[in-house]
């Protein structure tokens, strides 16, 4: 595998960084793309890269007034991009517009005409006065559908394309085959699929960005999945309608205890999502009908003996199961992970490091975890305990 190096500040980066420093009012950044770029299921449903970009920018440029759109659609190439490019892009009034295109591209688009496509883009985008960034995508796992060699044939394009009309590049797949040839496990924690990464994926994405334009790197390792957790559940028991559950035990006993405590005539539909001596990949299957019912909060309690090692296989298991239990586009449910040691503390390193394997992929799937440590004061509460707490903060960071 090849690794490139990342590019040095060019004089078109430079004008990026005066659009924050120099500039009066507010900068409207607009990020068009496919689903990467988009807010689909992979990143948790409820934001996206363009999301990251925006707290990146606010931080390295604090007194700017920042605004970030996001203008992906899942399937979408550069065919589809030039096609909304007035409706999706140029209506905003953008300062700055970021492009990633490829991963659709790549399998019915030819490097022509993705090429042309591009440079349309970009020539229509100046032309009103606006900035671009090109940006690469992410690299993928390899298959037949989208085999690496090709895909980095169009990455090259790009490449070339930002060279020649001397736009800045923001060179994503450069940053993640860096990190796949340095810690190439890390690299498959970042990724919720064969080609589409997870939020812990967009961060590094968003890191990318925000460094091309500031010329600073940055860290958005410690940006917490949003609050409230679960605004769809709360809005509706507020409004007195019913709720639908999808819950692994012993949760879909437990939360109808829960629920009931502040909402006594909620109507509740609780249906049981049962784990027992199951495995994690008859646990994916069994998540296939979870669309199908569009429950309104679903509780996923995996048991703690079968919890990915550090292999690449049980990992995929783990992301299906997250990936299915989310509506495929924008959040339309709510989604609660717990952790196993809410009702046993691991006994053995493999345990533990099973445990730290859980934890750290729902972060980069940007869901919410319950684990001991949430509410951990040094004395001994109940799992029970620990979920009514947790319960009790949640309702009144809801509006």
């Amino acid at each position: 595998m090849v690794l490139f190096n990342l590019p040095q500040a060019t004089a078109s980066e430079t004008s990026l960084r005066d659009l924050f420093t120099d500039s009066d009012g507010p900068v409207n950044v607009v990020c068009l793309g496919d689903s990467v770029t988009g807010v689909y299921y992979h990143t948790g449903g409820r934001r996206a890269y363009s999301a990251m970009v925006e707290i990146g920018l606010r931080r390295v440029f604090p007194k700017k007034q920042i605004n970030v759109i996001n203008a992906g659609i899942s399937g979408n190439t550069t065919v589809d991009g030039l096609n909304r490019l007035e409706r999706d892009v140029l209506s905003k009034s953008p300062d700055l517009v970021t492009i990633m295109f490829s991963l659709n591209d790549m399998t019915r688009v030819p490097l022509t005409d993705f090429e042309a496509n591009l440079k349309t883009m970009i020539e229509q985008i100046k032309a009103t006065g606006s900035l671009v960034l090109l940006c690469t995508p992410n690299s993928v796992f390899d298959s037949t559908g989208r085999p690496v060699n090709k895909l980095e044939q169009y990455v090259t394009r790009i490449r070339t394309i930002a060279e020649r009309e001397k736009i800045p590049l923001a060179d994503c797949y450069a940053a993640y085959e860096k990190q796949r040839q340095e810690d190439e496990w890390n690299w498959v924690m970042w990724m919720s699929d064969d080609i589409h990464p997870n939020m812990g994926g967009h961060k590094r994405i968003a890191e990318t960005i925000v460094e091309r334009i500031s010329g600073q790197p940055i860290s958005l390792e410690d940006v917490p999945p949003l609050l409230p957790h679960l605004p769809h559940t709360i809005a509706k028991l507020r409004a007195g309608k019913p709720v639908q559950f999808v819950a692994m035990p012993p949760y879909d006993v437990l939360v109808e205890k829960l629920v009931r405590h502040n909402f006594p005539q909620a109507k509740l539909n609780i249906e049981p999502w049962p784990v027992a001596n199951l495995s994690l990949k008859e646990i994916e299957l069994s998540a296939d009908r979870i669309r199908a019912v569009k429950p309104d909060w679903v509780i996923i309690n995996l048991p703690r003996e079968i919890l990915p090692s550090q292999n690449a296989d049980e990992l995929r298991h783990l992301s299906w199961i997250l990936n299915k239990s989310l509506s495929f586009g924008q959040s339309e449910w709510d989604c609660l992970v717990m952790s196993p040691d809410l009702t046993r503390s691991a006994s053995t390193n493999e345990e533990k490091q099973r445990g730290e394997i859980l934890h750290q992929f729902v972060r980069n799937q940007d869901l919410p975890l319950l684990t001991r440590s949430t509410f951990d004061s040094g004395e001994q509460i109940d799992s029970f305990k620990l979920f009514q707490k947790w319960w009790e903060q949640e309702q009144k960071q809801s509006p």
